[in-house]
């Protein structure tokens, strides 16, 4: 079904290694549709930038540095995590749509990012005004609901589950029955990530190698069984490597060691603590244990130097076909990927999910794969996760370090008048 018409990407949330190779698949593939979209607008900073106007053109960058998004980490365009709430804030939105002649819309982004583009594309069609809306998914949580996975989660549980091996070799260098290593990761209300980071283990992948303890968002932290359960692996092994989710909380619903006196724009308590809090415990609770905690932070969401060529792959078909459906008449659709059951090696196909079956939702980490001892997870996870952070990207360096792209960010001319935040 034709629309004539430019096309306006935005990205929006956390950056993730990956973001750049979705963004890489939309521009590629609107290239292709000259006769259907002139002119291909970038939004700078997400919502925030589409409502300030300001836009790039992205026609105007090099191949070379379209090809070079593919292995860049952050967020090219820029990213926001800006609540659009107020009526003229949408009017602002179509108001930009319609200057520019905006008629397919791309947000890459997670659950709230899909929330805002559920009701981008409810407005327009509320208003008249033909436009087509599809999303593209984005998150290192890995919890969209209704697809299998989330470009992002398998390049950080690829990182992740490197860097514990890393540490766990350091740790029992230096351990005698009485270190524990904990280590934070991210993830606010569901675990993928730090389950993730079982895929480090060598031994056949035994209890017995770390990471020896998993904490997760989907139980309820119990002292006395962590307790128990770190006395338990040191008695054979020099160290007790433990990952906890920054998002566990306590059987009364208090997330370990949250700052909850402040929230961020879409209202979620400010995480980031649950390594120190298990630090404080385990030396309080443990005679002659020394216990150290560690956060990667931003750190495990940008690390494409350790990319999965899987994911990046992924991300980049998920750009593709966003644009291949919004070409060809859907909107308020989100793509999603379903793995193909029945075949000796590991595939995806794309599908669509609709928006607002995506917005706002969360998909948790399976009660099934979760261990009896609520503090490990099951081999079908390992077998769920362990395609996602195959294959290794060919990294172009310059002078020891990593070459990354930069956008040339020509910008498009503004017609509108300011916008009042």
């Amino acid at each position: 079904m034709s629309l004539q018409g430019n096309l306006l990407v935005a990205q929006s949330g956390g950056p993730t290694p990956v973001i750049n190779a979705s963004l890489a698949g939309v521009l590629t593939e609107a290239l292709n549709h000259e006769d259907s979209i002139p002119e291909i607008f970038g939004g700078l900073n997400g919502i925030h930038g589409i409502l300030k106007e300001d836009l790039v053109d992205l026609a105007a960058e090099s191949q070379l540095t379209v090809r070079a998004l593919r292995h860049t980490p952050g967020a090219a365009l820029g990213t926001c995590r800006y609540k659009v709430r107020r009526p003229e804030d949408f009017d602002r939105i179509l108001q930009v749509f319609e200057a520019h002649n905006i008629r397919y819309f791309h947000y890459i982004g997670g659950n709230d990012s899909q929330d805002t583009a559920f009701k981008i594309d409810t407005l327009a069609k509320e208003r008249g005004y033909d436009l087509r809306v599809i999303g593209v998914p984005k998150t290192i949580d890995n919890d969209l609901p209704l697809t299998d996975h989330c470009p992002g989660y398998g390049s950080v549980a690829k990182y992740l589950s490197a860097t514990v091996r890393e540490m766990a070799l350091d740790n029992a260098a230096m351990g005698q029955n009485d270190f524990v290593s904990i280590l934070e990761v991210m993830g606010r209300n569901a675990g993928w990530l730090a389950a993730s980071t079982v895929l480090a283990r060598r031994k056949d992948k035994s209890a017995s190698d770390a990471p020896h303890i998993i904490l997760l968002p989907e139980v309820p932290f119990q002292t006395e069984a962590f307790v128990g359960r770190v006395l338990e692996v040191l008695k054979s092994n020099p160290h007790c490597f433990v990952v906890v989710s920054e998002g566990v909380q306590d059987e009364a619903g208090n997330y370990l060691g949250a700052d909850t006196s402040s929230a961020d724009a879409f209202g979620h308590a400010v995480l980031g603590g649950a390594g120190e809090y298990l630090r404080t415990l385990v030396e309080s609770r443990i005679e002659g244990v020394k216990a150290r905690s560690a956060k990667l932070g931003i750190a495990q969401r940008a690390a494409s130097h350790l990319a999965s060529l899987t994911d990046v792959d992924e991300a980049f078909l998920c750009g593709q076909a966003a644009v291949q459906a919004a070409v060809a008449g859907e909107s308020g659709k989100m793509v999603v990927l379903a793995r193909i059951e029945g075949k000796d090696h590991y595939s995806v196909k794309t599908a669509l999910a609709p928006l607002g079956e995506v917005a706002n939702g969360v998909k948790a980490f399976p009660a099934n794969w979760i261990g009896s001892d609520r503090m490990s997870v099951e081999l079908p996870f390992i077998k769920y996760a362990s395609p996602l952070i195959q294959g290794e990207i060919a990294l172009p360096f310059e002078n020891g370090l990593p070459r990354y792209a930069q956008l040339a960010a020509v910008r498009v001319k503004k017609t509108l008048e300011p916008f009042k935040s």
